[in-house]
């Protein structure tokens, strides 16, 4: 599934309209370098700004899925220039993948790239204030990891940035019953991500950390999407109403996994107005 996605990306890589010529692009900026700790390797991203970019822009981290063992930052390309052309400078980051890396690695590298996002982020434009993350399959779950489970952020001396989340068809948002209802065999794909300890399972699974305190979330899934998804999801939005009655949720009925994140090369693709939305109202009522 994952490779299919990838040749479909790469494919399209060189599709982009003469418009998107009014995007610049930053490549591989190192955001987590191997000064940071001896166990994850040095990792980039890359910027994505309109030319007009203000330095009052809103800004949005984006996280590739890949059942955390795949995928690339680069591939993402299409999502970046759309954004900044609807006046958000995008954030498009690499992270550790298993099976060398283990989930809380993963998470840890998403944590520094906030950081790197809070302290540099208005060189390329974008207001250090009005930072959101979002991400697709594993990088949702990521994305909701580290947005709900604060300790990822605050570890690196610094208060919780993040306005909000905007997850794409997010998996393994309670990776603790999925894995446990699977019964896999130790070492097997997920496990190599997620490791045999049904302890990490629960510690890594975001459901088991929302609050009253959590930035908003905007949540997509589609309705043809992989099963576990669609279990975890409904599961996820059944406990996050005993916070928030009514979620910021859409289900594309007719939209598969894959299609869920190749949406975004049509620039008029309506999800692209709930994620606007979604910025501007959460941007408003922190404003307040």
């Amino acid at each position: 599934m994952i490779k299919s996605l990838s040749f479909i990306l790469l494919i399209t890589l060189f599709t982009s309209s003469c418009t998107l010529l009014s995007v610049k692009k930053h490549k591989d900026i190192t955001y987590l370098s191997k000064d940071f700790s001896d166990s994850l390797p040095e990792k980039k991203l890359n910027v994505f700004a309109s030319k007009k970019a203000s330095g009052d822009d809103k800004v949005l981290i984006f996280i590739h899925g890949g059942s955390w063992n795949s995928g690339n930052k680069d591939l993402y390309g299409f999502l970046g220039r759309r954004m900044a052309l609807k006046g958000i400078v995008t954030v498009i980051i690499n992270y550790p993948l298993s099976p060398e890396y283990k989930i809380d690695d993963m998470a840890t590298a998403a944590a520094k790239s906030v950081q790197w996002v809070k302290e540099n982020i208005s060189e390329y434009g974008g207001n250090p204030d009005k930072i959101f993350i979002s991400g697709h399959s594993a990088g949702g779950h990521i994305a909701a990891l580290i947005t709900l489970k604060e300790e990822y952020i605050t570890n690196l001396g610094m208060k919780n940035p993040l306005i909000g989340a905007i997850l794409i068809d997010a998996a393994g948002l309670d990776m603790y019953s999925y894995l446990r209802m699977k019964r896999y065999a130790p070492g097997t794909s997920y496990l190599k991500a997620f490791t045999n300890d049904s302890v990490k399972w629960k510690e890594s699974s975001p459901i088991y950390f929302i609050d009253t305190n959590d930035p908003p979330l905007l949540i997509m899934m589609g309705g043809k999407t992989l099963p576990g998804i669609i279990s975890t999801t409904e599961d996820f939005l059944t406990e996050y109403e005993n916070y928030v009655p009514e979620p910021n949720f859409h289900l594309q009925k007719h939209k598969r996994h894959i299609p869920m994140i190749l949406q975004f090369f049509n620039t008029r693709n309506r999800a692209y107005d709930w994620i606007l939305d979604f910025m501007e109202d959460s941007n408003t009522k922190k404003s307040k």
